[in-house]
């Protein structure tokens, strides 16, 4: 019992009701466009006062409502936001956008045409039920404390019997009525998500930009993790080399500072140009992306003020090299020197070589086995990103043991889908 209560009068039955009656109040302008038409197709000057009519009127309307759902994208979004909160329907289930296409503004017009039809009629029952409900219910005192005097009952309401269950009867009609309300509530929530869901083509449009916001995000991911990461890791050991040395080698001590103070303020520059992405409305911050051609002696000079010994062999001009793939080499270069500063500690020998074969550009980077770069506890992201800026460009990253070295060794080709 307490179910079919729940059913009929519970909080989702009550707000599927308050659905309806939004669908019949949206409704009413169309009715009064049809009684427009009806009247004088009828030659009947009081249409408001004539059922037939008014539902003749209601029917005509109908059409109407379905015509401005098609022609007005957005009633898709407004009538998906109120399934939303006043029918209970998982909000997933439901697009999002307006309607663009025939197929998505049909089944909008359909929607619409539904719930303005469902909402007119029990609009109407919910304004005539309850009083003529509440008329059955007093029958019976109306009857004892005046009789005909105060109502004028037919021939077979004497009977006592039938009194009595006049209340019964008014209280039926208002169970029949939440029982309408319930019931057309529960078909509008079941026929939502075919008639308002994702078309295919939202479903294609969200996953491309679920794809572009994650690429976007991993590229982000990627520039902050090699700029800061290396930064973090040569300000590290710099910082570490300057603390041992402080009273002995002021001099060291002095160009350890400076390389410190070289670092940060170019990755600053960088940071700031990464999160200038993320905020709203603002675009990529003003320092520009470093590349081989900009930068590459200045991160060596840098690397080698960690104490790394390195040996650099440049046979490609970077002058030559296209921009994209000139930044993108510079980030890996920029990662394999960082991963060799936080596995080595700064104390060994790195050999980099640049190079143009084939139609590529190669970059090796090789350090003794016995300070192999390998991934922490919990794993590391470094090579991880390296072998994704290769993919993205076209081209390969190999990395691991070989012949007593570690080595890191990535091809670019010139010409790919950078």
């Amino acid at each position: 019992m307490s179910e079919f209560v729940r059913l009929l009068f519970g909080r989702r039955a009550r707000r599927r009701w308050i659905h309806l009656i939004l669908g019949g109040a949206l409704a009413m302008p169309y009715v009064f466009v049809g009684q427009l038409v009806v009247g004088p197709a009828t030659d009947s000057r009081y249409v408001f006062h004539d059922l037939p009519l008014q539902l003749l009127s209601f029917a005509v309307g109908l059409p109407l409502a379905a015509l401005t759902a098609a022609l007005f994208p957005l009633t898709r979004a407004l009538e998906a936001g109120a399934v939303r909160s006043l029918c209970g329907v998982d909000a997933g289930l439901l697009a999002h956008g307006p309607a663009r296409t025939r197929a998505a503004k049909g089944r909008t017009a359909a929607w619409f045409t539904l719930h303005l039809g469902f909402g007119g009629i029990i609009s109407g029952m919910s304004l005539a039920v309850p009083p003529f409900a509440g008329f059955l219910a007093a029958l019976p005192l109306l009857v004892w404390l005046g009789g005909a005097e105060l109502v004028e009952l037919p021939e077979s309401l004497d009977h006592a019997w039938v009194l009595a269950l006049a209340p019964v009867a008014g209280l039926a009609t208002l169970v029949a009525l939440a029982g309408c309300a319930a019931v057309s509530g529960a078909l509008l929530a079941r026929w939502a998500p075919a008639l308002l869901g994702p078309t295919p083509e939202d479903r294609l449009a969200a996953a491309e930009a679920r794809a572009a916001d994650l690429a976007v995000r991993n590229r982000l991911a990627r520039e902050l993790h090699d700029s800061v990461g290396h930064a973090l890791s040569a300000v590290t050991l710099q910082a570490s080399a300057a603390r041992r040395v402080l009273d002995t080698d002021p001099e060291f001590v002095r160009e350890a500072l400076a390389a410190i103070e070289d670092t940060t303020r170019r990755t600053v520059g960088e940071l700031d140009a990464v999160l200038g992405v993320l905020r709203d409305g603002d675009g990529p911050g003003t320092a520009p992306a470093p590349t081989l051609r900009a930068d590459l002696g200045g991160l060596l000079r840098r690397t080698r003020a960690c104490g790394l010994r390195v040996t650099a062999a440049v046979d490609a001009d970077p002058e030559a090299l296209p921009p994209v793939l000139s930044r993108e080499a510079y980030r890996i270069v920029q990662e394999g020197l960082s991963n060799v500063l936080k596995h080595a500690g700064g104390r060994t020998n790195v050999a980099l070589r640049i190079e143009i074969a084939d139609g590529h550009l190669e970059i090796t980077v090789e350090n003794p086995l016995e300070h192999t770069p390998a991934c922490r506890p919990g794993g590391g992201h470094g090579l991880r990103g390296i072998a994704d800026r290769a993919r993205l460009l076209g081209g390969t990253a190999q990395a691991g043991a070989v012949q007593g070295v570690w080595r890191l060794h990535v091809r670019l080709p010139m010409k790919g889908p950078a």
